[in-house]
């Protein structure tokens, strides 16, 4: 499929990307900006890793600031290279992200506060509840802490739910009992009394974990605690985006009184043999297991296009109750997904290819407000 060539503006000057590799810039035309398209609907953000938070290549920086007015850090936040020894802090990169969203206009979403998985590798060596509730205690008032009135929000607990809606046996759970949940968004509202404070999850668009989350979020509000909005993280598989059960879970997240965001969306067009996101899980490579290497077929652009569209039509019907969409990287050369569950595979889950042109699937999802 043919795509249309661009070229990108961003602030007071006009960038021509060399890595468009554009063959004639005076025939090309602007790449329209998400965030511009949907700024009177919800927020456009992006994952961000170290190369983009350095601001290492001018070009990708212009191309996000085009692009996006919200940004989550993909791992810099998390407990184990935030908080890597148990008396040690490591701020340089997170403080970096804060000074990349005030220089470029970008919201920033902090990523995660507790969570089971990438914990400090100290966590393993502990065996009692009360070391695991210091850390607990210290980790959540000492971060967000730090960043209150900082960052616009938090992802204060990821991932606490099985996929039949009961709680995770996490060192969480198995330590500090049913009530982790509600105590780590009691410590965050006293911490950062000016941040937004979420619950993060995979798959809580199905309804039997859809129905543990609202009831996670139901026991947080009953105890007198503030929880603002409920992620969906969004990673889904090409042809088989669950719409009904996305459209449902808006409309019953947003009856509870919080705010429903698609916090990193992609979706997948390689073969897997199972749903979800859990990052533990593992897929042996073969022959099958990376069946583009060079490109996407038409046939599997065009129904990624058609997805994507679907989507965004949906988001624009509830754009009342949907605050934010973000994608979980910029293009498809940043995705966690050519890592994962195999490493090495060649993936295209996003909006824009490696060299940051736009896909199929951005036009459609452009073409929905114009």
């Amino acid at each position: 499929m043919l795509l249309k060539k661009y070229i990108l503006t961003t602030g007071a000057a006009a960038l021509v990307l060399s890595s468009l590799s554009l063959p004639n810039a005076a025939s090309a035309q602007k790449i329209p900006s998400l965030k511009d398209t949907f700024k009177k609907d919800f927020g456009i953000g992006t994952a961000m890793n170290n190369a983009q938070i350095d601001e290492r290549d001018p070009a990708t920086t212009a191309f996000i600031a085009s692009q996006f007015n919200m940004a989550t850090p993909e791992n810099i936040m998390k407990s184990a290279l935030i908080h890597p020894k148990w008396d040690t802090y490591n701020f340089e990169m997170a403080d970096k992200l804060i000074v990349f969203g005030k220089k470029h206009n970008i919201k920033i979403n902090g990523h995660t506060l507790i969570w089971h998985s990438q914990l400090p590798s100290f966590i393993r060596g502990i065996k009692n509840a009360d070391s695991i509730r210091t850390f607990f205690t210290d980790h959540i008032k000492t971060v967000a802490g730090r960043y209150d009135g900082k960052v616009l929000s938090w992802d204060v607990v990821n991932e606490a739910l099985n996929e039949d809606g009961t709680m995770r046996k996490s060192v969480f759970l198995q330590y500090l009992g049913d009530d982790f949940v509600t105590e780590a968004f009691r410590l965050a509202q006293q911490a950062a009394p000016k941040t937004e404070l979420y619950y993060n999850d995979y798959n809580n668009e199905q309804p039997a974990k859809r129905a543990g989350c609202m009831a996670l979020i139901k026991k947080i509000k009953a105890a007198g605690v503030r929880i603002d909005g409920v992620g969906i993280q969004g990673h889904w598989h090409v042809g088989k985006v669950p719409f009904k059960d996305i459209e449902e879970s808006i409309l019953q997240y947003a009856a509870l009184g919080v705010k429903v965001m698609f916090t990193e969306l992609d979706i997948e067009v390689l073969p897997r043999n199972f749903q979800g996101a859990d990052v533990g899980q593992r897929m042996t490579a073969n022959a099958q297991s990376n069946p583009y290497p060079e490109a996407l077929p038409d046939s599997v652009q065009n129904q990624l296009a058609a997805d994507y569209e679907n989507l965004f039509r949906l988001f624009l019907k509830h754009k009342d109750k949907v605050t934010r969409v973000t994608f979980w990287g910029v293009n498809d050369a940043d995705s966690w997904l050519n890592n994962w569950p195999i490493r090495g595979r060649t993936s295209y889950p996003l909006l824009f290819d490696r060299k940051n042109q736009p896909k199929p699937a951005f036009e459609k999802v452009i073409a929905l407000k114009n």
